[in-house]
């Protein structure tokens, strides 16, 4: 499959409809957006999901209906439905094109505000970026479920979801790592027993693996903002303390770094926020399990 942004490099289309066209030709779902980045909604017929809409919603491509109807699920590839006179209203009022991300094989993180891009850029391993009207979409090879506001000003977008295509952007391409999948994750409603004490392993990851940090310092950033990151939640404490563990040990957690003070201070800012030391040893073992480690 020719990646979407090969296209953008390529030809540079001057209307909603060609973009549409070239994106779909490199098989890449599209649909119209209306002002205010959202689909057009259901025709008369499929109101209220009357037609029964797609199964489940878990595939791209349109209904029986011939009319871009049922949000990302209308996301096609097919020119025919994208060229037909069904959709040529649509593409008359579209005030942009979107695209869905999991039917491409992609996932986008979607950065609403300058914050949110100072964070990805010290935490997410570097991929193709493309900005945005309030900060920037990062894009990686890979799918995964979509989550809206897993942190202050970042949503992820893949499958079951749509996101503005906004031009080829810039960068490489990387694939989807496990920092960005430990963001959707839940913390468990049960948690696997644990010592009541605060102490925690002198080797996280069991110093198996090779280290990837580029210095010393790229741990220490790693640890201070995700301290920050707890100290700052206003809401959810358990979740946001449960992902940052996990985000941690996702990043630093398979090469033997993370000592116990690191850990320490972890713990320390989760207590801050008054979670026990027993929710505190309960979510980094939950955390290490969901990870394999």
């Amino acid at each position: 499959m020719t990646h979407p942004t090969d296209i953008g490099r390529v030809l540079a289309p001057s209307s909603h409809l060609r973009i549409a066209l070239y994106l779909a030709a490199a098989g890449v779902p599209v649909l119209p957006l209306r002002a205010g980045k959202v689909p057009f909604g259901n025709c008369p017929a499929c109101a209220k999901n009357a037609c029964g809409g797609r199964p489940n919603m878990k595939t791209p491509g349109p209904c029986a209906c011939p009319a871009p109807c049922h949000g990302w699920a209308a996301a096609t590839t097919d020119c025919h439905v994208i060229n037909s006179a069904q959709w040529a209203r649509a593409w008359r009022e579209a005030a942009a094109v979107a695209y869905h991300p999991g039917g491409a094989g992609l996932t986008v993180v979607d950065l609403d505000n300058p914050a949110a891009v100072a964070w990805a850029r010290e935490v997410l391993p570097s991929t193709q970026s493309v900005t945005t009207t309030r900060g920037e979409h990062w894009i990686y090879r890979g799918t995964m479920q979509s989550v809206n506001g897993v942190r202050d000003g970042v949503d992820i977008k893949s499958t079951m979801a749509y996101a503005r295509w906004l031009g080829p952007g810039t960068g490489t391409i990387t694939a989807l790592p496990g920092v960005v999948r430990a963001l959707a994750v839940k913390e468990p409603a049960t948690f696997r027993p644990a010592l009541h004490s605060i102490a925690v392993p002198a080797q996280a990851g069991g110093g198996g693996g090779a280290c990837r940090h580029r210095t010393p310092a790229y741990l220490e950033r790693g640890i201070t903002m995700a301290e920050q990151r707890i100290t700052e939640a206003r809401s959810a404490i358990h979740t946001t303390v449960y992902r940052t563990f996990l985000a941690v040990l996702s990043t630093h957690g398979r090469c033997g770094c993370l000592t116990e003070a690191h850990i320490a201070r972890l713990f320390a800012a989760a207590q801050g926020k008054g979670e026990s030391p027993r929710h505190c040893a309960d979510a980094w073992t939950n955390a290490r399990t969901a990870l394999g480690m």
